[in-house]
């Protein structure tokens, strides 16, 4: 039987937490990796027994990598600390690793929470690479939305894991400001720059892709919004970085009253 090292990048995360680890509490090993919290987050993580580090953030990407590092076993699942595995999939994963596992990575789909309710089972879900041979992987080094990589064979798993981390709108918004700000310097790095037809056409085009085909509607008023949100986040993306390039060499501008026009 293989056995398994669960890491998990932690700050502020009290609340969330205990169902986390209660959900992986069969695990061989339990890594968290705390960037200083102020809460009980590392005290909840010394109760469940977890192996508890510290260390300053150091980006998503580059934090989940040490939180990695820090395992011992072969086989191990990222979890963020308002994640959780559902009963069918621990069972399924327990399975899995009884055998020799036939890939090297497994993708899981993942029910998101959408600000007072679960989304329906009927909603197209998300997989996320989250279960993966340690030889065969690592995390990216992407600034906002860090994922592991793996080289060699992905297969799904059929059960899901829980997400609550877009408990109001106020936090969802808040997040994508955030996220949105962190991807500047990336695109810009890609080579984005004059992406005005983007800012233009790909918000709606986005806002139909996930209200229509990723059937968010299936989640009444709640998935509506969600979906003008996430719509949104996509313009903010390339706002942004359209505001990058600007030249701001000539500010703050004194103008002459007669001068002044609309903005």
């Amino acid at each position: 039987m293989e056995k398994l090292s669960v890491f998990i990048t932690t700050y502020n995360n009290a609340k969330t937490l205990p169902i986390c680890l209660e959900s992986v509490r069969w695990a061989d090993e339990i890594v968290v990796l705390d960037s200083n919290s102020t809460d009980a987050t590392p005290d909840i993580a010394r109760g469940y027994g977890c192996q508890l580090f510290f260390h300053e953030f150091l980006g998503y990407g580059r934090q989940k990598q040490l939180a990695l590092d820090k395992t011992t076993h072969e086989w191990v699942l990222l979890l963020d600390a308002d994640e959780a595995l559902s009963p069918e999939l621990q069972e399924e994963i327990q399975s899995l690793l009884k055998t020799t596992p036939a890939a090297d990575g497994y993708e899981i789909p993942r029910l998101e929470q959408v600000f007072w309710r679960m989304c329906s089972p009927k909603t197209r879900l998300n997989h996320f690479l989250r279960l993966f041979r340690k030889s065969a992987g690592h995390v990216s080094t992407m600034p906002i939305h860090a994922a592991p990589k793996v080289d060699g064979k992905v297969a799904r798993m059929k059960h899901a894991f829980y997400h609550f981390g877009e408990i109001d709108i106020h936090t969802k918004v808040e997040k994508i400001n955030g996220y949105s700000t962190g991807l500047v310097q990336d695109k810009v790095a890609k080579g984005k720059r004059h992406v005005g037809l983007t800012m233009i056409l790909y918000p709606p085009i986005y806002f139909i892709k996930t209200y229509i085909f990723k059937r968010n509607f299936y989640n009444g008023w709640a998935g509506f919004i969600t979906s003008v949100i996430a719509a949104f986040y996509v313009f903010l993306k390339y706002a942004k970085v359209h505001e990058y390039h600007q030249d701001r060499s000539s500010l703050p501008v004194d103008l002459k009253q007669d001068d002044r026009g609309p903005c």
